[in-house]
């Protein structure tokens, strides 16, 4: 068993007790994650033997309860999630130069070390893009890497940014960016793009309360204009242009096709991780689609269970409200890091440990959901202060 699953399933009752005895509130989000938790389950059963569907439901559920509850549990106020923020920016940092070798030579040395210890995933070797290596790092393909790392460059710039003196602040956001480009993956530096967009969007409209709902209404206008302005059709329009290659845009587009088809086919239950049907001519079984991937393998309940958790959150952490700096500049970096995982879903797969970082990504944010104010806070450094004492003044931020 890989690493992070051991931390998972360490963690999981713990946390499972934590929840049930209403310790850490409850949250819609929670009870639609647990429904999709057995409705996988069910899914797999009704495609499998009963073995092989224990085995892979158990991981399942460890990777998307396991990972959800931990954070949950764990990410309380804007220290906490803070302080999250630091950690996962200190992991990209110590991952970088370990990249950059890889970037240069192809060689893979963090891959080839853990394995020693741990059972890994296997080495995926890439043809190169202007000249350099794609990074893979320690996923199972450089898009992984890419996402990862992109994922928590608004989280770093914003939510670890605040209170930060400059140089520290864009130093440790450029750095994070720089890795992320490393995976030389289409995907994840178009997601760095479109965070540094809505980094600028949320800046020059921060006084503006009704910011995110502007923001929507310009998506549902997009996603209009390219359903009915293209002759693609606003997924197939989405899907086929956010990649470097013309190639692969053309292939995502006929994943969708036969993907659909595999839907409207099995609509209910799906067909678990059985193959899908296409013509010959696609070899690959790959489906470069998170949330089409997962109606084809566990129905559209699945799906429905999932995304809908993932879009309560983010209306339920866009209404409330504080009058906290900090938990304001928190709330609008989840938004952002959450926003920016439901738009790649179109164009990757998340899995095995990417999919537990997004799992971990949505329950990191639930404390957002109250009003309340934080419980600790931390110096304009970075530094984590420990809680404050009774009668002690909370700090301030500018």
């Amino acid at each position: 068993m890989s690493a992070y699953r051991l931390v998972l399933l360490a963690t999981l009752l713990p946390c499972l007790l934590s929840w049930v005895r209403g310790a850490l509130g409850f949250r819609l989000p929670d009870l639609a994650l647990l429904f999709y938790s057995v409705w996988t389950a069910a899914s797999l059963f009704a495609a499998h033997d009963g073995s092989s569907a224990t085995q892979t439901s158990g991981i399942f559920f460890i990777e998307t309860m396991g990972a959800y509850l931990l954070a949950r549990r764990y990410v309380r106020d804007a220290a906490d999630f803070r302080g999250m923020v630091l950690t996962i920016a200190i992991v990209v940092l110590a991952l970088s130069p370990f990249a950059v070798y890889e970037w240069i030579t192809g060689n893979k040395p963090l891959l080839s070390t853990l394995s020693v210890v741990f059972p890994t995933v296997e080495v995926t070797m890439m043809v190169p893009r202007w000249g350099f290596w794609r990074v893979q790092g320690p996923f199972s393909h450089s898009i992984e890497f890419g996402l990862f790392c992109t994922s928590t460059v608004a989280l770093t710039h914003l939510a670890w940014g605040h209170g930060s003196n400059f140089a520290s602040r864009w130093l440790l956001t450029v750095m994070v960016a720089a890795t992320a480009f490393l995976s030389m993956s289409s995907a994840p530096i178009s997601c760095l793009v479109f965070q540094v967009v809505l980094m600028a969007y949320a800046g020059l409209l921060r006084r503006n309360s009704s910011k995110w709902m502007i923001l929507w209404s310009i998506v549902a206008v997009g996603v209009l204009a390219a359903q009915f302005g293209s002759n693609q059709g606003a997924a197939k329009f989405f899907i086929s242009h956010f990649t470097f290659d013309p190639q692969t845009g053309w292939y995502r587009v006929a994943i969708w096709d036969y993907g659909s088809a595999s839907v409207l086919n099995h609509p209910l239950l799906g067909i678990g991780l059985a193959d899908w049907e296409r013509p010959r001519w696609m070899a690959s079984d790959s489906v470069d689609n998170f949330w089409l991937l997962t109606a084809m393998r566990h129905g559209i309940p699945a799906l429905v269970l999932l995304l809908g958790s993932c879009i309560y959150t983010m209306v339920a952490v866009t209404n409330a409200k504080s009058a906290d700096r900090t938990v304001e500049i928190c709330r609008v970096a989840y938004l952002i890091s959450l926003i920016t995982f439901l738009f790649v879903g179109i164009t990757i797969h998340f899995s095995h440990g990417i999919y537990a970082w997004f799992m971990f990504v949505l329950g990191s944010g639930a404390w957002l959901m109250d009003t309340k104010e934080p419980r600790s806070a931390m110096t304009t450094d970075g530094n984590l202060l420990s809680r404050r004492k009774t009668g002690q003044q909370p700090q301030r931020w500018n």
